[in-house]
């Protein structure tokens, strides 16, 4: 069943981008118009983001989101037959940022990055990796589909990037503990455990963090780059990376992250339908004995806290 599938997507992939986002405006259509794929978390979402926006305003991000995540899908379809020369043309790299981390495995140490759901991350990790010396690994989470499993990830790891599941990272990560490594980490994802995570204010509202990504670069003083994936126009994209802290282990508890927060607020309201709207990113509540995991310096905007 595997290879029908793969064979039969592969053949897709194999369409010029001209037609393949006709088949991505019509997909649109259906989702947005008809299933109304998830529509109320979107609407939801951008209601706590954007309060001060009117309706009319919501809805035309929303739409543009949409867009924006029809054509990621349509994207990795494309990738699985797309050459290299075909994703340095359409995806490029910020060169300040490229010379700043190469400079880094100059040193020797190994190096976080921190990326939000912001488009198209799946061809910016194929081209990150042929523009860096580095071994670039990437955490994950698996599809419970077992074939789209599969297919996500060997296309995934053609550029020899090497995919850690979330679901066992910290027994993953043995192996390469010891080597000069690049780490990529979609830093907004909900966190697993609430009393393990950091709290801040994010868009107005109390948020959970993932606190492993700070811990593991204060413990080991490993430094952290963050990222974001700007889009021209279609079907193009521009990563722009920046030092976020060279030395993380000198920094006070939950401050990395407050820092990445207030960098991932900023490219959103930047940019606001490139980033991933449709995940439920607000469905954990603040609570009291959560207080000792909040790592803002302002108070939590919160009336129960």
């Amino acid at each position: 069943m595997y290879y029908i599938v793969y064979g039969f997507i592969y053949l897709i992939s194999l369409l010029p981008m001209r037609l393949l986002y006709v088949l991505a405006d019509g997909i649109y259509l259906l989702l947005y118009y008809v299933f109304g794929y998830r529509k109320k978390v979107v609407m939801s979402n951008l209601q706590i983001a954007f309060p001060e926006k009117t309706e009319a305003e919501r809805i035309k991000i929303a739409k543009q989101f949409y867009l924006n995540f029809i054509d990621y899908l349509i994207e990795f379809i494309k990738q699985l037959s797309a050459s290299e020369a075909f994703l340095k043309k359409r995806f490029t790299i910020s060169q300040d940022g490229l010379k700043d981390l190469n400079e880094l495995y100059k040193t020797g140490r190994p190096c976080q990055i921190h990326l939000g759901h912001t488009f198209n991350w799946e061809w910016g990790q194929l081209v990150l990796k042929k523009s860096t010396p580095y071994k670039l690994m990437v955490v994950y989470m698996p599809i419970s589909n077992k074939i789209f499993e599969k297919i996500f990830y060997d296309s995934r790891t053609r550029s020899g990037s090497i995919f850690l599941p979330a679901t066992s990272m910290r027994s993953a990560m043995v192996a390469h503990n010891e080597t000069q490594y690049l780490l990529g980490l979609v830093a907004d994802q909900n966190p697993g455990a609430l009393s393990t995570a950091y709290w801040v204010n994010f868009f107005g509202k109390p948020t959970a963090f993932v606190s492993g990504p700070e811990k593991a670069a204060r413990l080991r003083n490993i430094p952290v780059f963050f990222a974001h994936i700007e889009k021209p126009k279609r079907g193009y994209y521009h990563a722009v990376l920046k030092i976020g802290e060279l030395n993380p282990a000198e920094l006070k508890e939950g401050e990395l992250t407050l820092r990445y927060v207030k960098y991932l607020q900023e490219v959103i309201q930047q940019n606001p339908d490139m980033w991933l709207w449709s995940h439920r990113r607000w469905k954990n509540e603040l609570k009291e004995e959560n207080m000792q995991n909040w790592v803002d310096s302002d108070k939590p905007n919160y009336p129960s806290i």
